[in-house]
C-alpha cells in the first residue's frame, strides 16, 4: 500500500470508531436495539432527538 492508502484508511478508521460507539451508546439505551413501533413518519425527528441529546450529554462530559 502507498503512504496515501495508508493514511487514507487510518482516518477512516477513527471516523469509523467514533460512529460505532455511538451506535453502541443508542444500543445500550435500547433505541437501536428493538424494533420501532411507534409512526414511521416521526422516526426522523426522534432519531434528530435522540442525537441532539447525545451530543449535548458529549457537551457537558468535555
Amino acid at each position: 500500500m502507498t503512504q496515501a492508502d495508508r493514511t487514507y484508511n487510518r482516518t477512516l478508521a477513527r471516523e469509523r470508531v467514533l460512529v460505532e460507539q455511538v451506535n453502541r451508546r443508542l444500543k445500550i439505551l435500547k433505541v437501536l436495539s428493538e424494533r420501532y413501533r411507534n409512526r414511521r413518519r416521526r422516526f426522523g425527528l426522534r432519531c434528530n432527538l435522540i442525537a441532539a441529546l447525545h451530543n449535548y450529554e458529549l457537551s457537558l462530559a468535555a
